[in-house]
């Protein structure tokens, strides 16, 4: 779909993250890049972990010290 996000696609992840959340998820990985897309942390009841976030993060660290 290349980059287009879909309302319904947002409420059905949301209901997902709170259903996580409601089973004892105390935090969820977005284990794919485009689902930080779809939603953010405002979005589910626990922390999230982007990994797109966290891949350019630590990028950033380690140029800095290259």
């Amino acid at each position: 779909m290349s980059g287009r996000i879909e309302g319904k696609s947002r409420a059905e992840y949301r209901r997902i993250l709170a259903a996580l959340a409601d089973e004892g998820a105390q935090a969820i990985i977005l284990g794919c890049t485009e689902i930080g897309m779809l939603v953010s942390a405002d979005d589910a009841p626990v922390k999230l972990f982007d990994p797109t976030v966290l891949h350019a993060s630590h990028a950033a660290d380690w140029a800095r010290v290259q």
